[in-house]
């Protein structure tokens, strides 16, 4: 009995100090949320965040670009391989062109025979233009017989005038088929650029310099139109999206000044900046009634890590890595030294510069 007894008292002690501690933390959270986070961060090894900073967990993305085929046909070659890296323009793939040669052949022939249509029109026309001249002298000298008086029917005047106009008239009719030959010509002629743009689509170009991260499809497969071959990263455009709450994220202006660490390289600080704050809330109720609901909501934040510091460091540069955001909120406020810019050696850069 005096053992249980003591045990029931042990516990009963036991369970008020957690009580208290509980309370302890929880006033301590609501009543001085700067010193619960200090004492937090100081728990956690993470650096301690004066007034005028804000932080939160994230993850680095890095924008991804498909290379898709603008034409449906059989993949004949891919030429890169997932972790290549390739220049903006470079050729990745090609499709097989077997069909679109022999279109690029009859488009050809086609354009042959319209400018021989056009030749033979060319030649009528100045077939008709000598019938037309002679016609119209010959009504010239009707009418001048009949004038001076000799024997000239007027039927004979008549039907001289009836063979000028009739040669007038093949004479417009030829014309006319010089103009629809000549537009025969501009038509195979398109036609011909038409298949040669196509068959300088068949080789796919990386749209933008990049990593290759999926190699989606394989020689001798067919893909369709809009049919992905290769997805990109591109490494001059990396982030790490973050969210932060609705009391602090009005305080976040576009481009302020920011720190990534990660969690592989914590001795390590990345300079950033914001680039991006969403307009709308995550995860928002449609009609927010109270204060501690509104306190609940967060939004989404990008910070962007400037391009000429990824093209320094492009080999290191790996999407996917967890880290941590600091945003300073306050332009005055003046980076503690935990998060002072501090960058990896490299070859192009040896000693890179610390900033404030």
């Amino acid at each position: 009995m005096p053992l249980r007894r003591s045990l029931v008292v042990a516990l009963t002690i036991t369970l008020l100090l957690l009580a208290g501690l509980g309370a302890a933390v929880y006033w301590l959270a609501e009543e001085r949320p700067a010193s619960f986070r200090a004492l937090i961060q100081g728990i956690t090894g993470d650096p301690v965040l004066p007034e005028g900073f804000a932080s939160s967990n994230g993850r680095v993305e890095a924008t991804e670009v498909d290379v898709a085929s603008k034409l449906a046909g059989r993949l004949t070659d891919v030429l890169v391989r997932e972790g290549d890296q390739v220049e903006a323009g470079s050729v990745v793939a090609r499709l097989d062109t077997e069909s679109l040669d022999a279109q690029l052949r009859q488009a050809r022939a086609e354009l042959a025979r319209a400018q021989a249509e056009r030749d033979h029109a060319e030649a009528l026309v100045a077939q008709r233009e000598s019938e037309l001249e002679f016609a119209r002298d010959e009504l010239e000298r009707m009418q001048r017989l009949a004038t001076q008086g000799q024997f000239v029917s007027e039927e004979s005047v008549d039907q001289a005038r009836t063979s000028m106009r009739s040669s007038e008239a093949a004479m417009r009719a030829a014309r006319v088929r010089v103009t629809a030959t000549a537009a025969a010509i501009d038509a195979a002629e398109a036609g011909i650029e038409r298949i040669r743009v196509e068959i300088r689509d068949t080789e796919l170009r990386a749209p933008r310099s990049g990593r290759v991260l999926y190699r989606l499809a394989e020689p001798g497969e067919v893909v369709g139109v809009g049919g992905k071959v290769l997805t990109l990263l591109d490494l001059n455009d990396v982030y790490m999206v973050i969210y932060l709450p609705t009391t602090v994220v009005g305080r976040v202006p576009l481009n302020a000044e920011a720190r990534i660490v990660f969690d592989a390289a914590p001795d390590y600080v990345i300079p950033a900046h914001v680039s991006f704050v969403a307009a709308q809330a995550q995860f928002t109720p449609k009609q927010v009634e109270t204060e501690s609901a509104r306190e609940r909501l967060s939004f989404r934040v990008k910070v962007q890590i400037d391009s000429d510091l990824l093209a320094r460091y492009q080999p290191l540069v790996k999407a996917g890595l967890p880290g941590v955001a600091y945003v300073r909120l306050d332009s005055e406020a003046a980076w503690p030294e935990s998060l002072q810019t501090r960058l990896p050696q490299w070859n192009s850069d040896p000693a890179p510069p610390s900033s404030n």
